[in-house]
């Protein structure tokens, strides 16, 4: 019998709800801070948790192993991430977290495409289905709050 840690399903569901949590924790704090010092407190957190983390689990630091490809678009992901925290906080700023947090899940959409467009991974049916799903379930709360 397989542990439900072992199953990428169970954090997923993890990392949906510490999303969940990052857009109400957000909505709160950034109020009467400039969102990008909101982000800088935020980005602080973070590494001294991931630190944290990996110093008390004792993970092995990467051998020489590690190409520059790798470390590139490791770099392009963190460049991303970090523009992606500023432009959410700005926007938790001037917009309720129940509009700001579904047009943010449209990364699911835009994940969807690029994976087809840029990727090359292929999506059923039932996939581009889903996919319309969440682009009209995105914009619909939005819309409503």
């Amino acid at each position: 019998m397989t542990s439900i840690a072992a199953h990428w399903q169970f954090w997923a569901l993890l990392s949906a709800l510490f999303a969940a949590l990052t857009a109400i924790f957000g909505k709160v704090g950034v109020q009467g801070i400039n969102p990008d010092w909101a982000t800088l407190i935020r980005t602080l957190v973070i590494l001294s948790f991931v630190v944290a983390v990996v110093v008390v689990t004792r993970v092995e630091r990467p051998t020489g192993d590690v190409t520059s490809k790798t470390y590139s678009f490791l770099v392009l992901s963190g460049l991303a991430t970090g523009a992606s925290w500023l432009c959410y906080f700005r926007a938790l700023t001037v917009g309720s977290a129940s509009q700001v947090a579904p047009v943010d899940k449209l990364s699911v959409v835009f994940v969807a495409l690029l994976g087809v467009f840029v990727l090359g991974e292929s999506l059923s049916l039932w996939g581009w289905l889903g996919v319309a799903l969440v682009a009209a379930g995105s914009i619909l709360l939005a819309s409503t709050s």
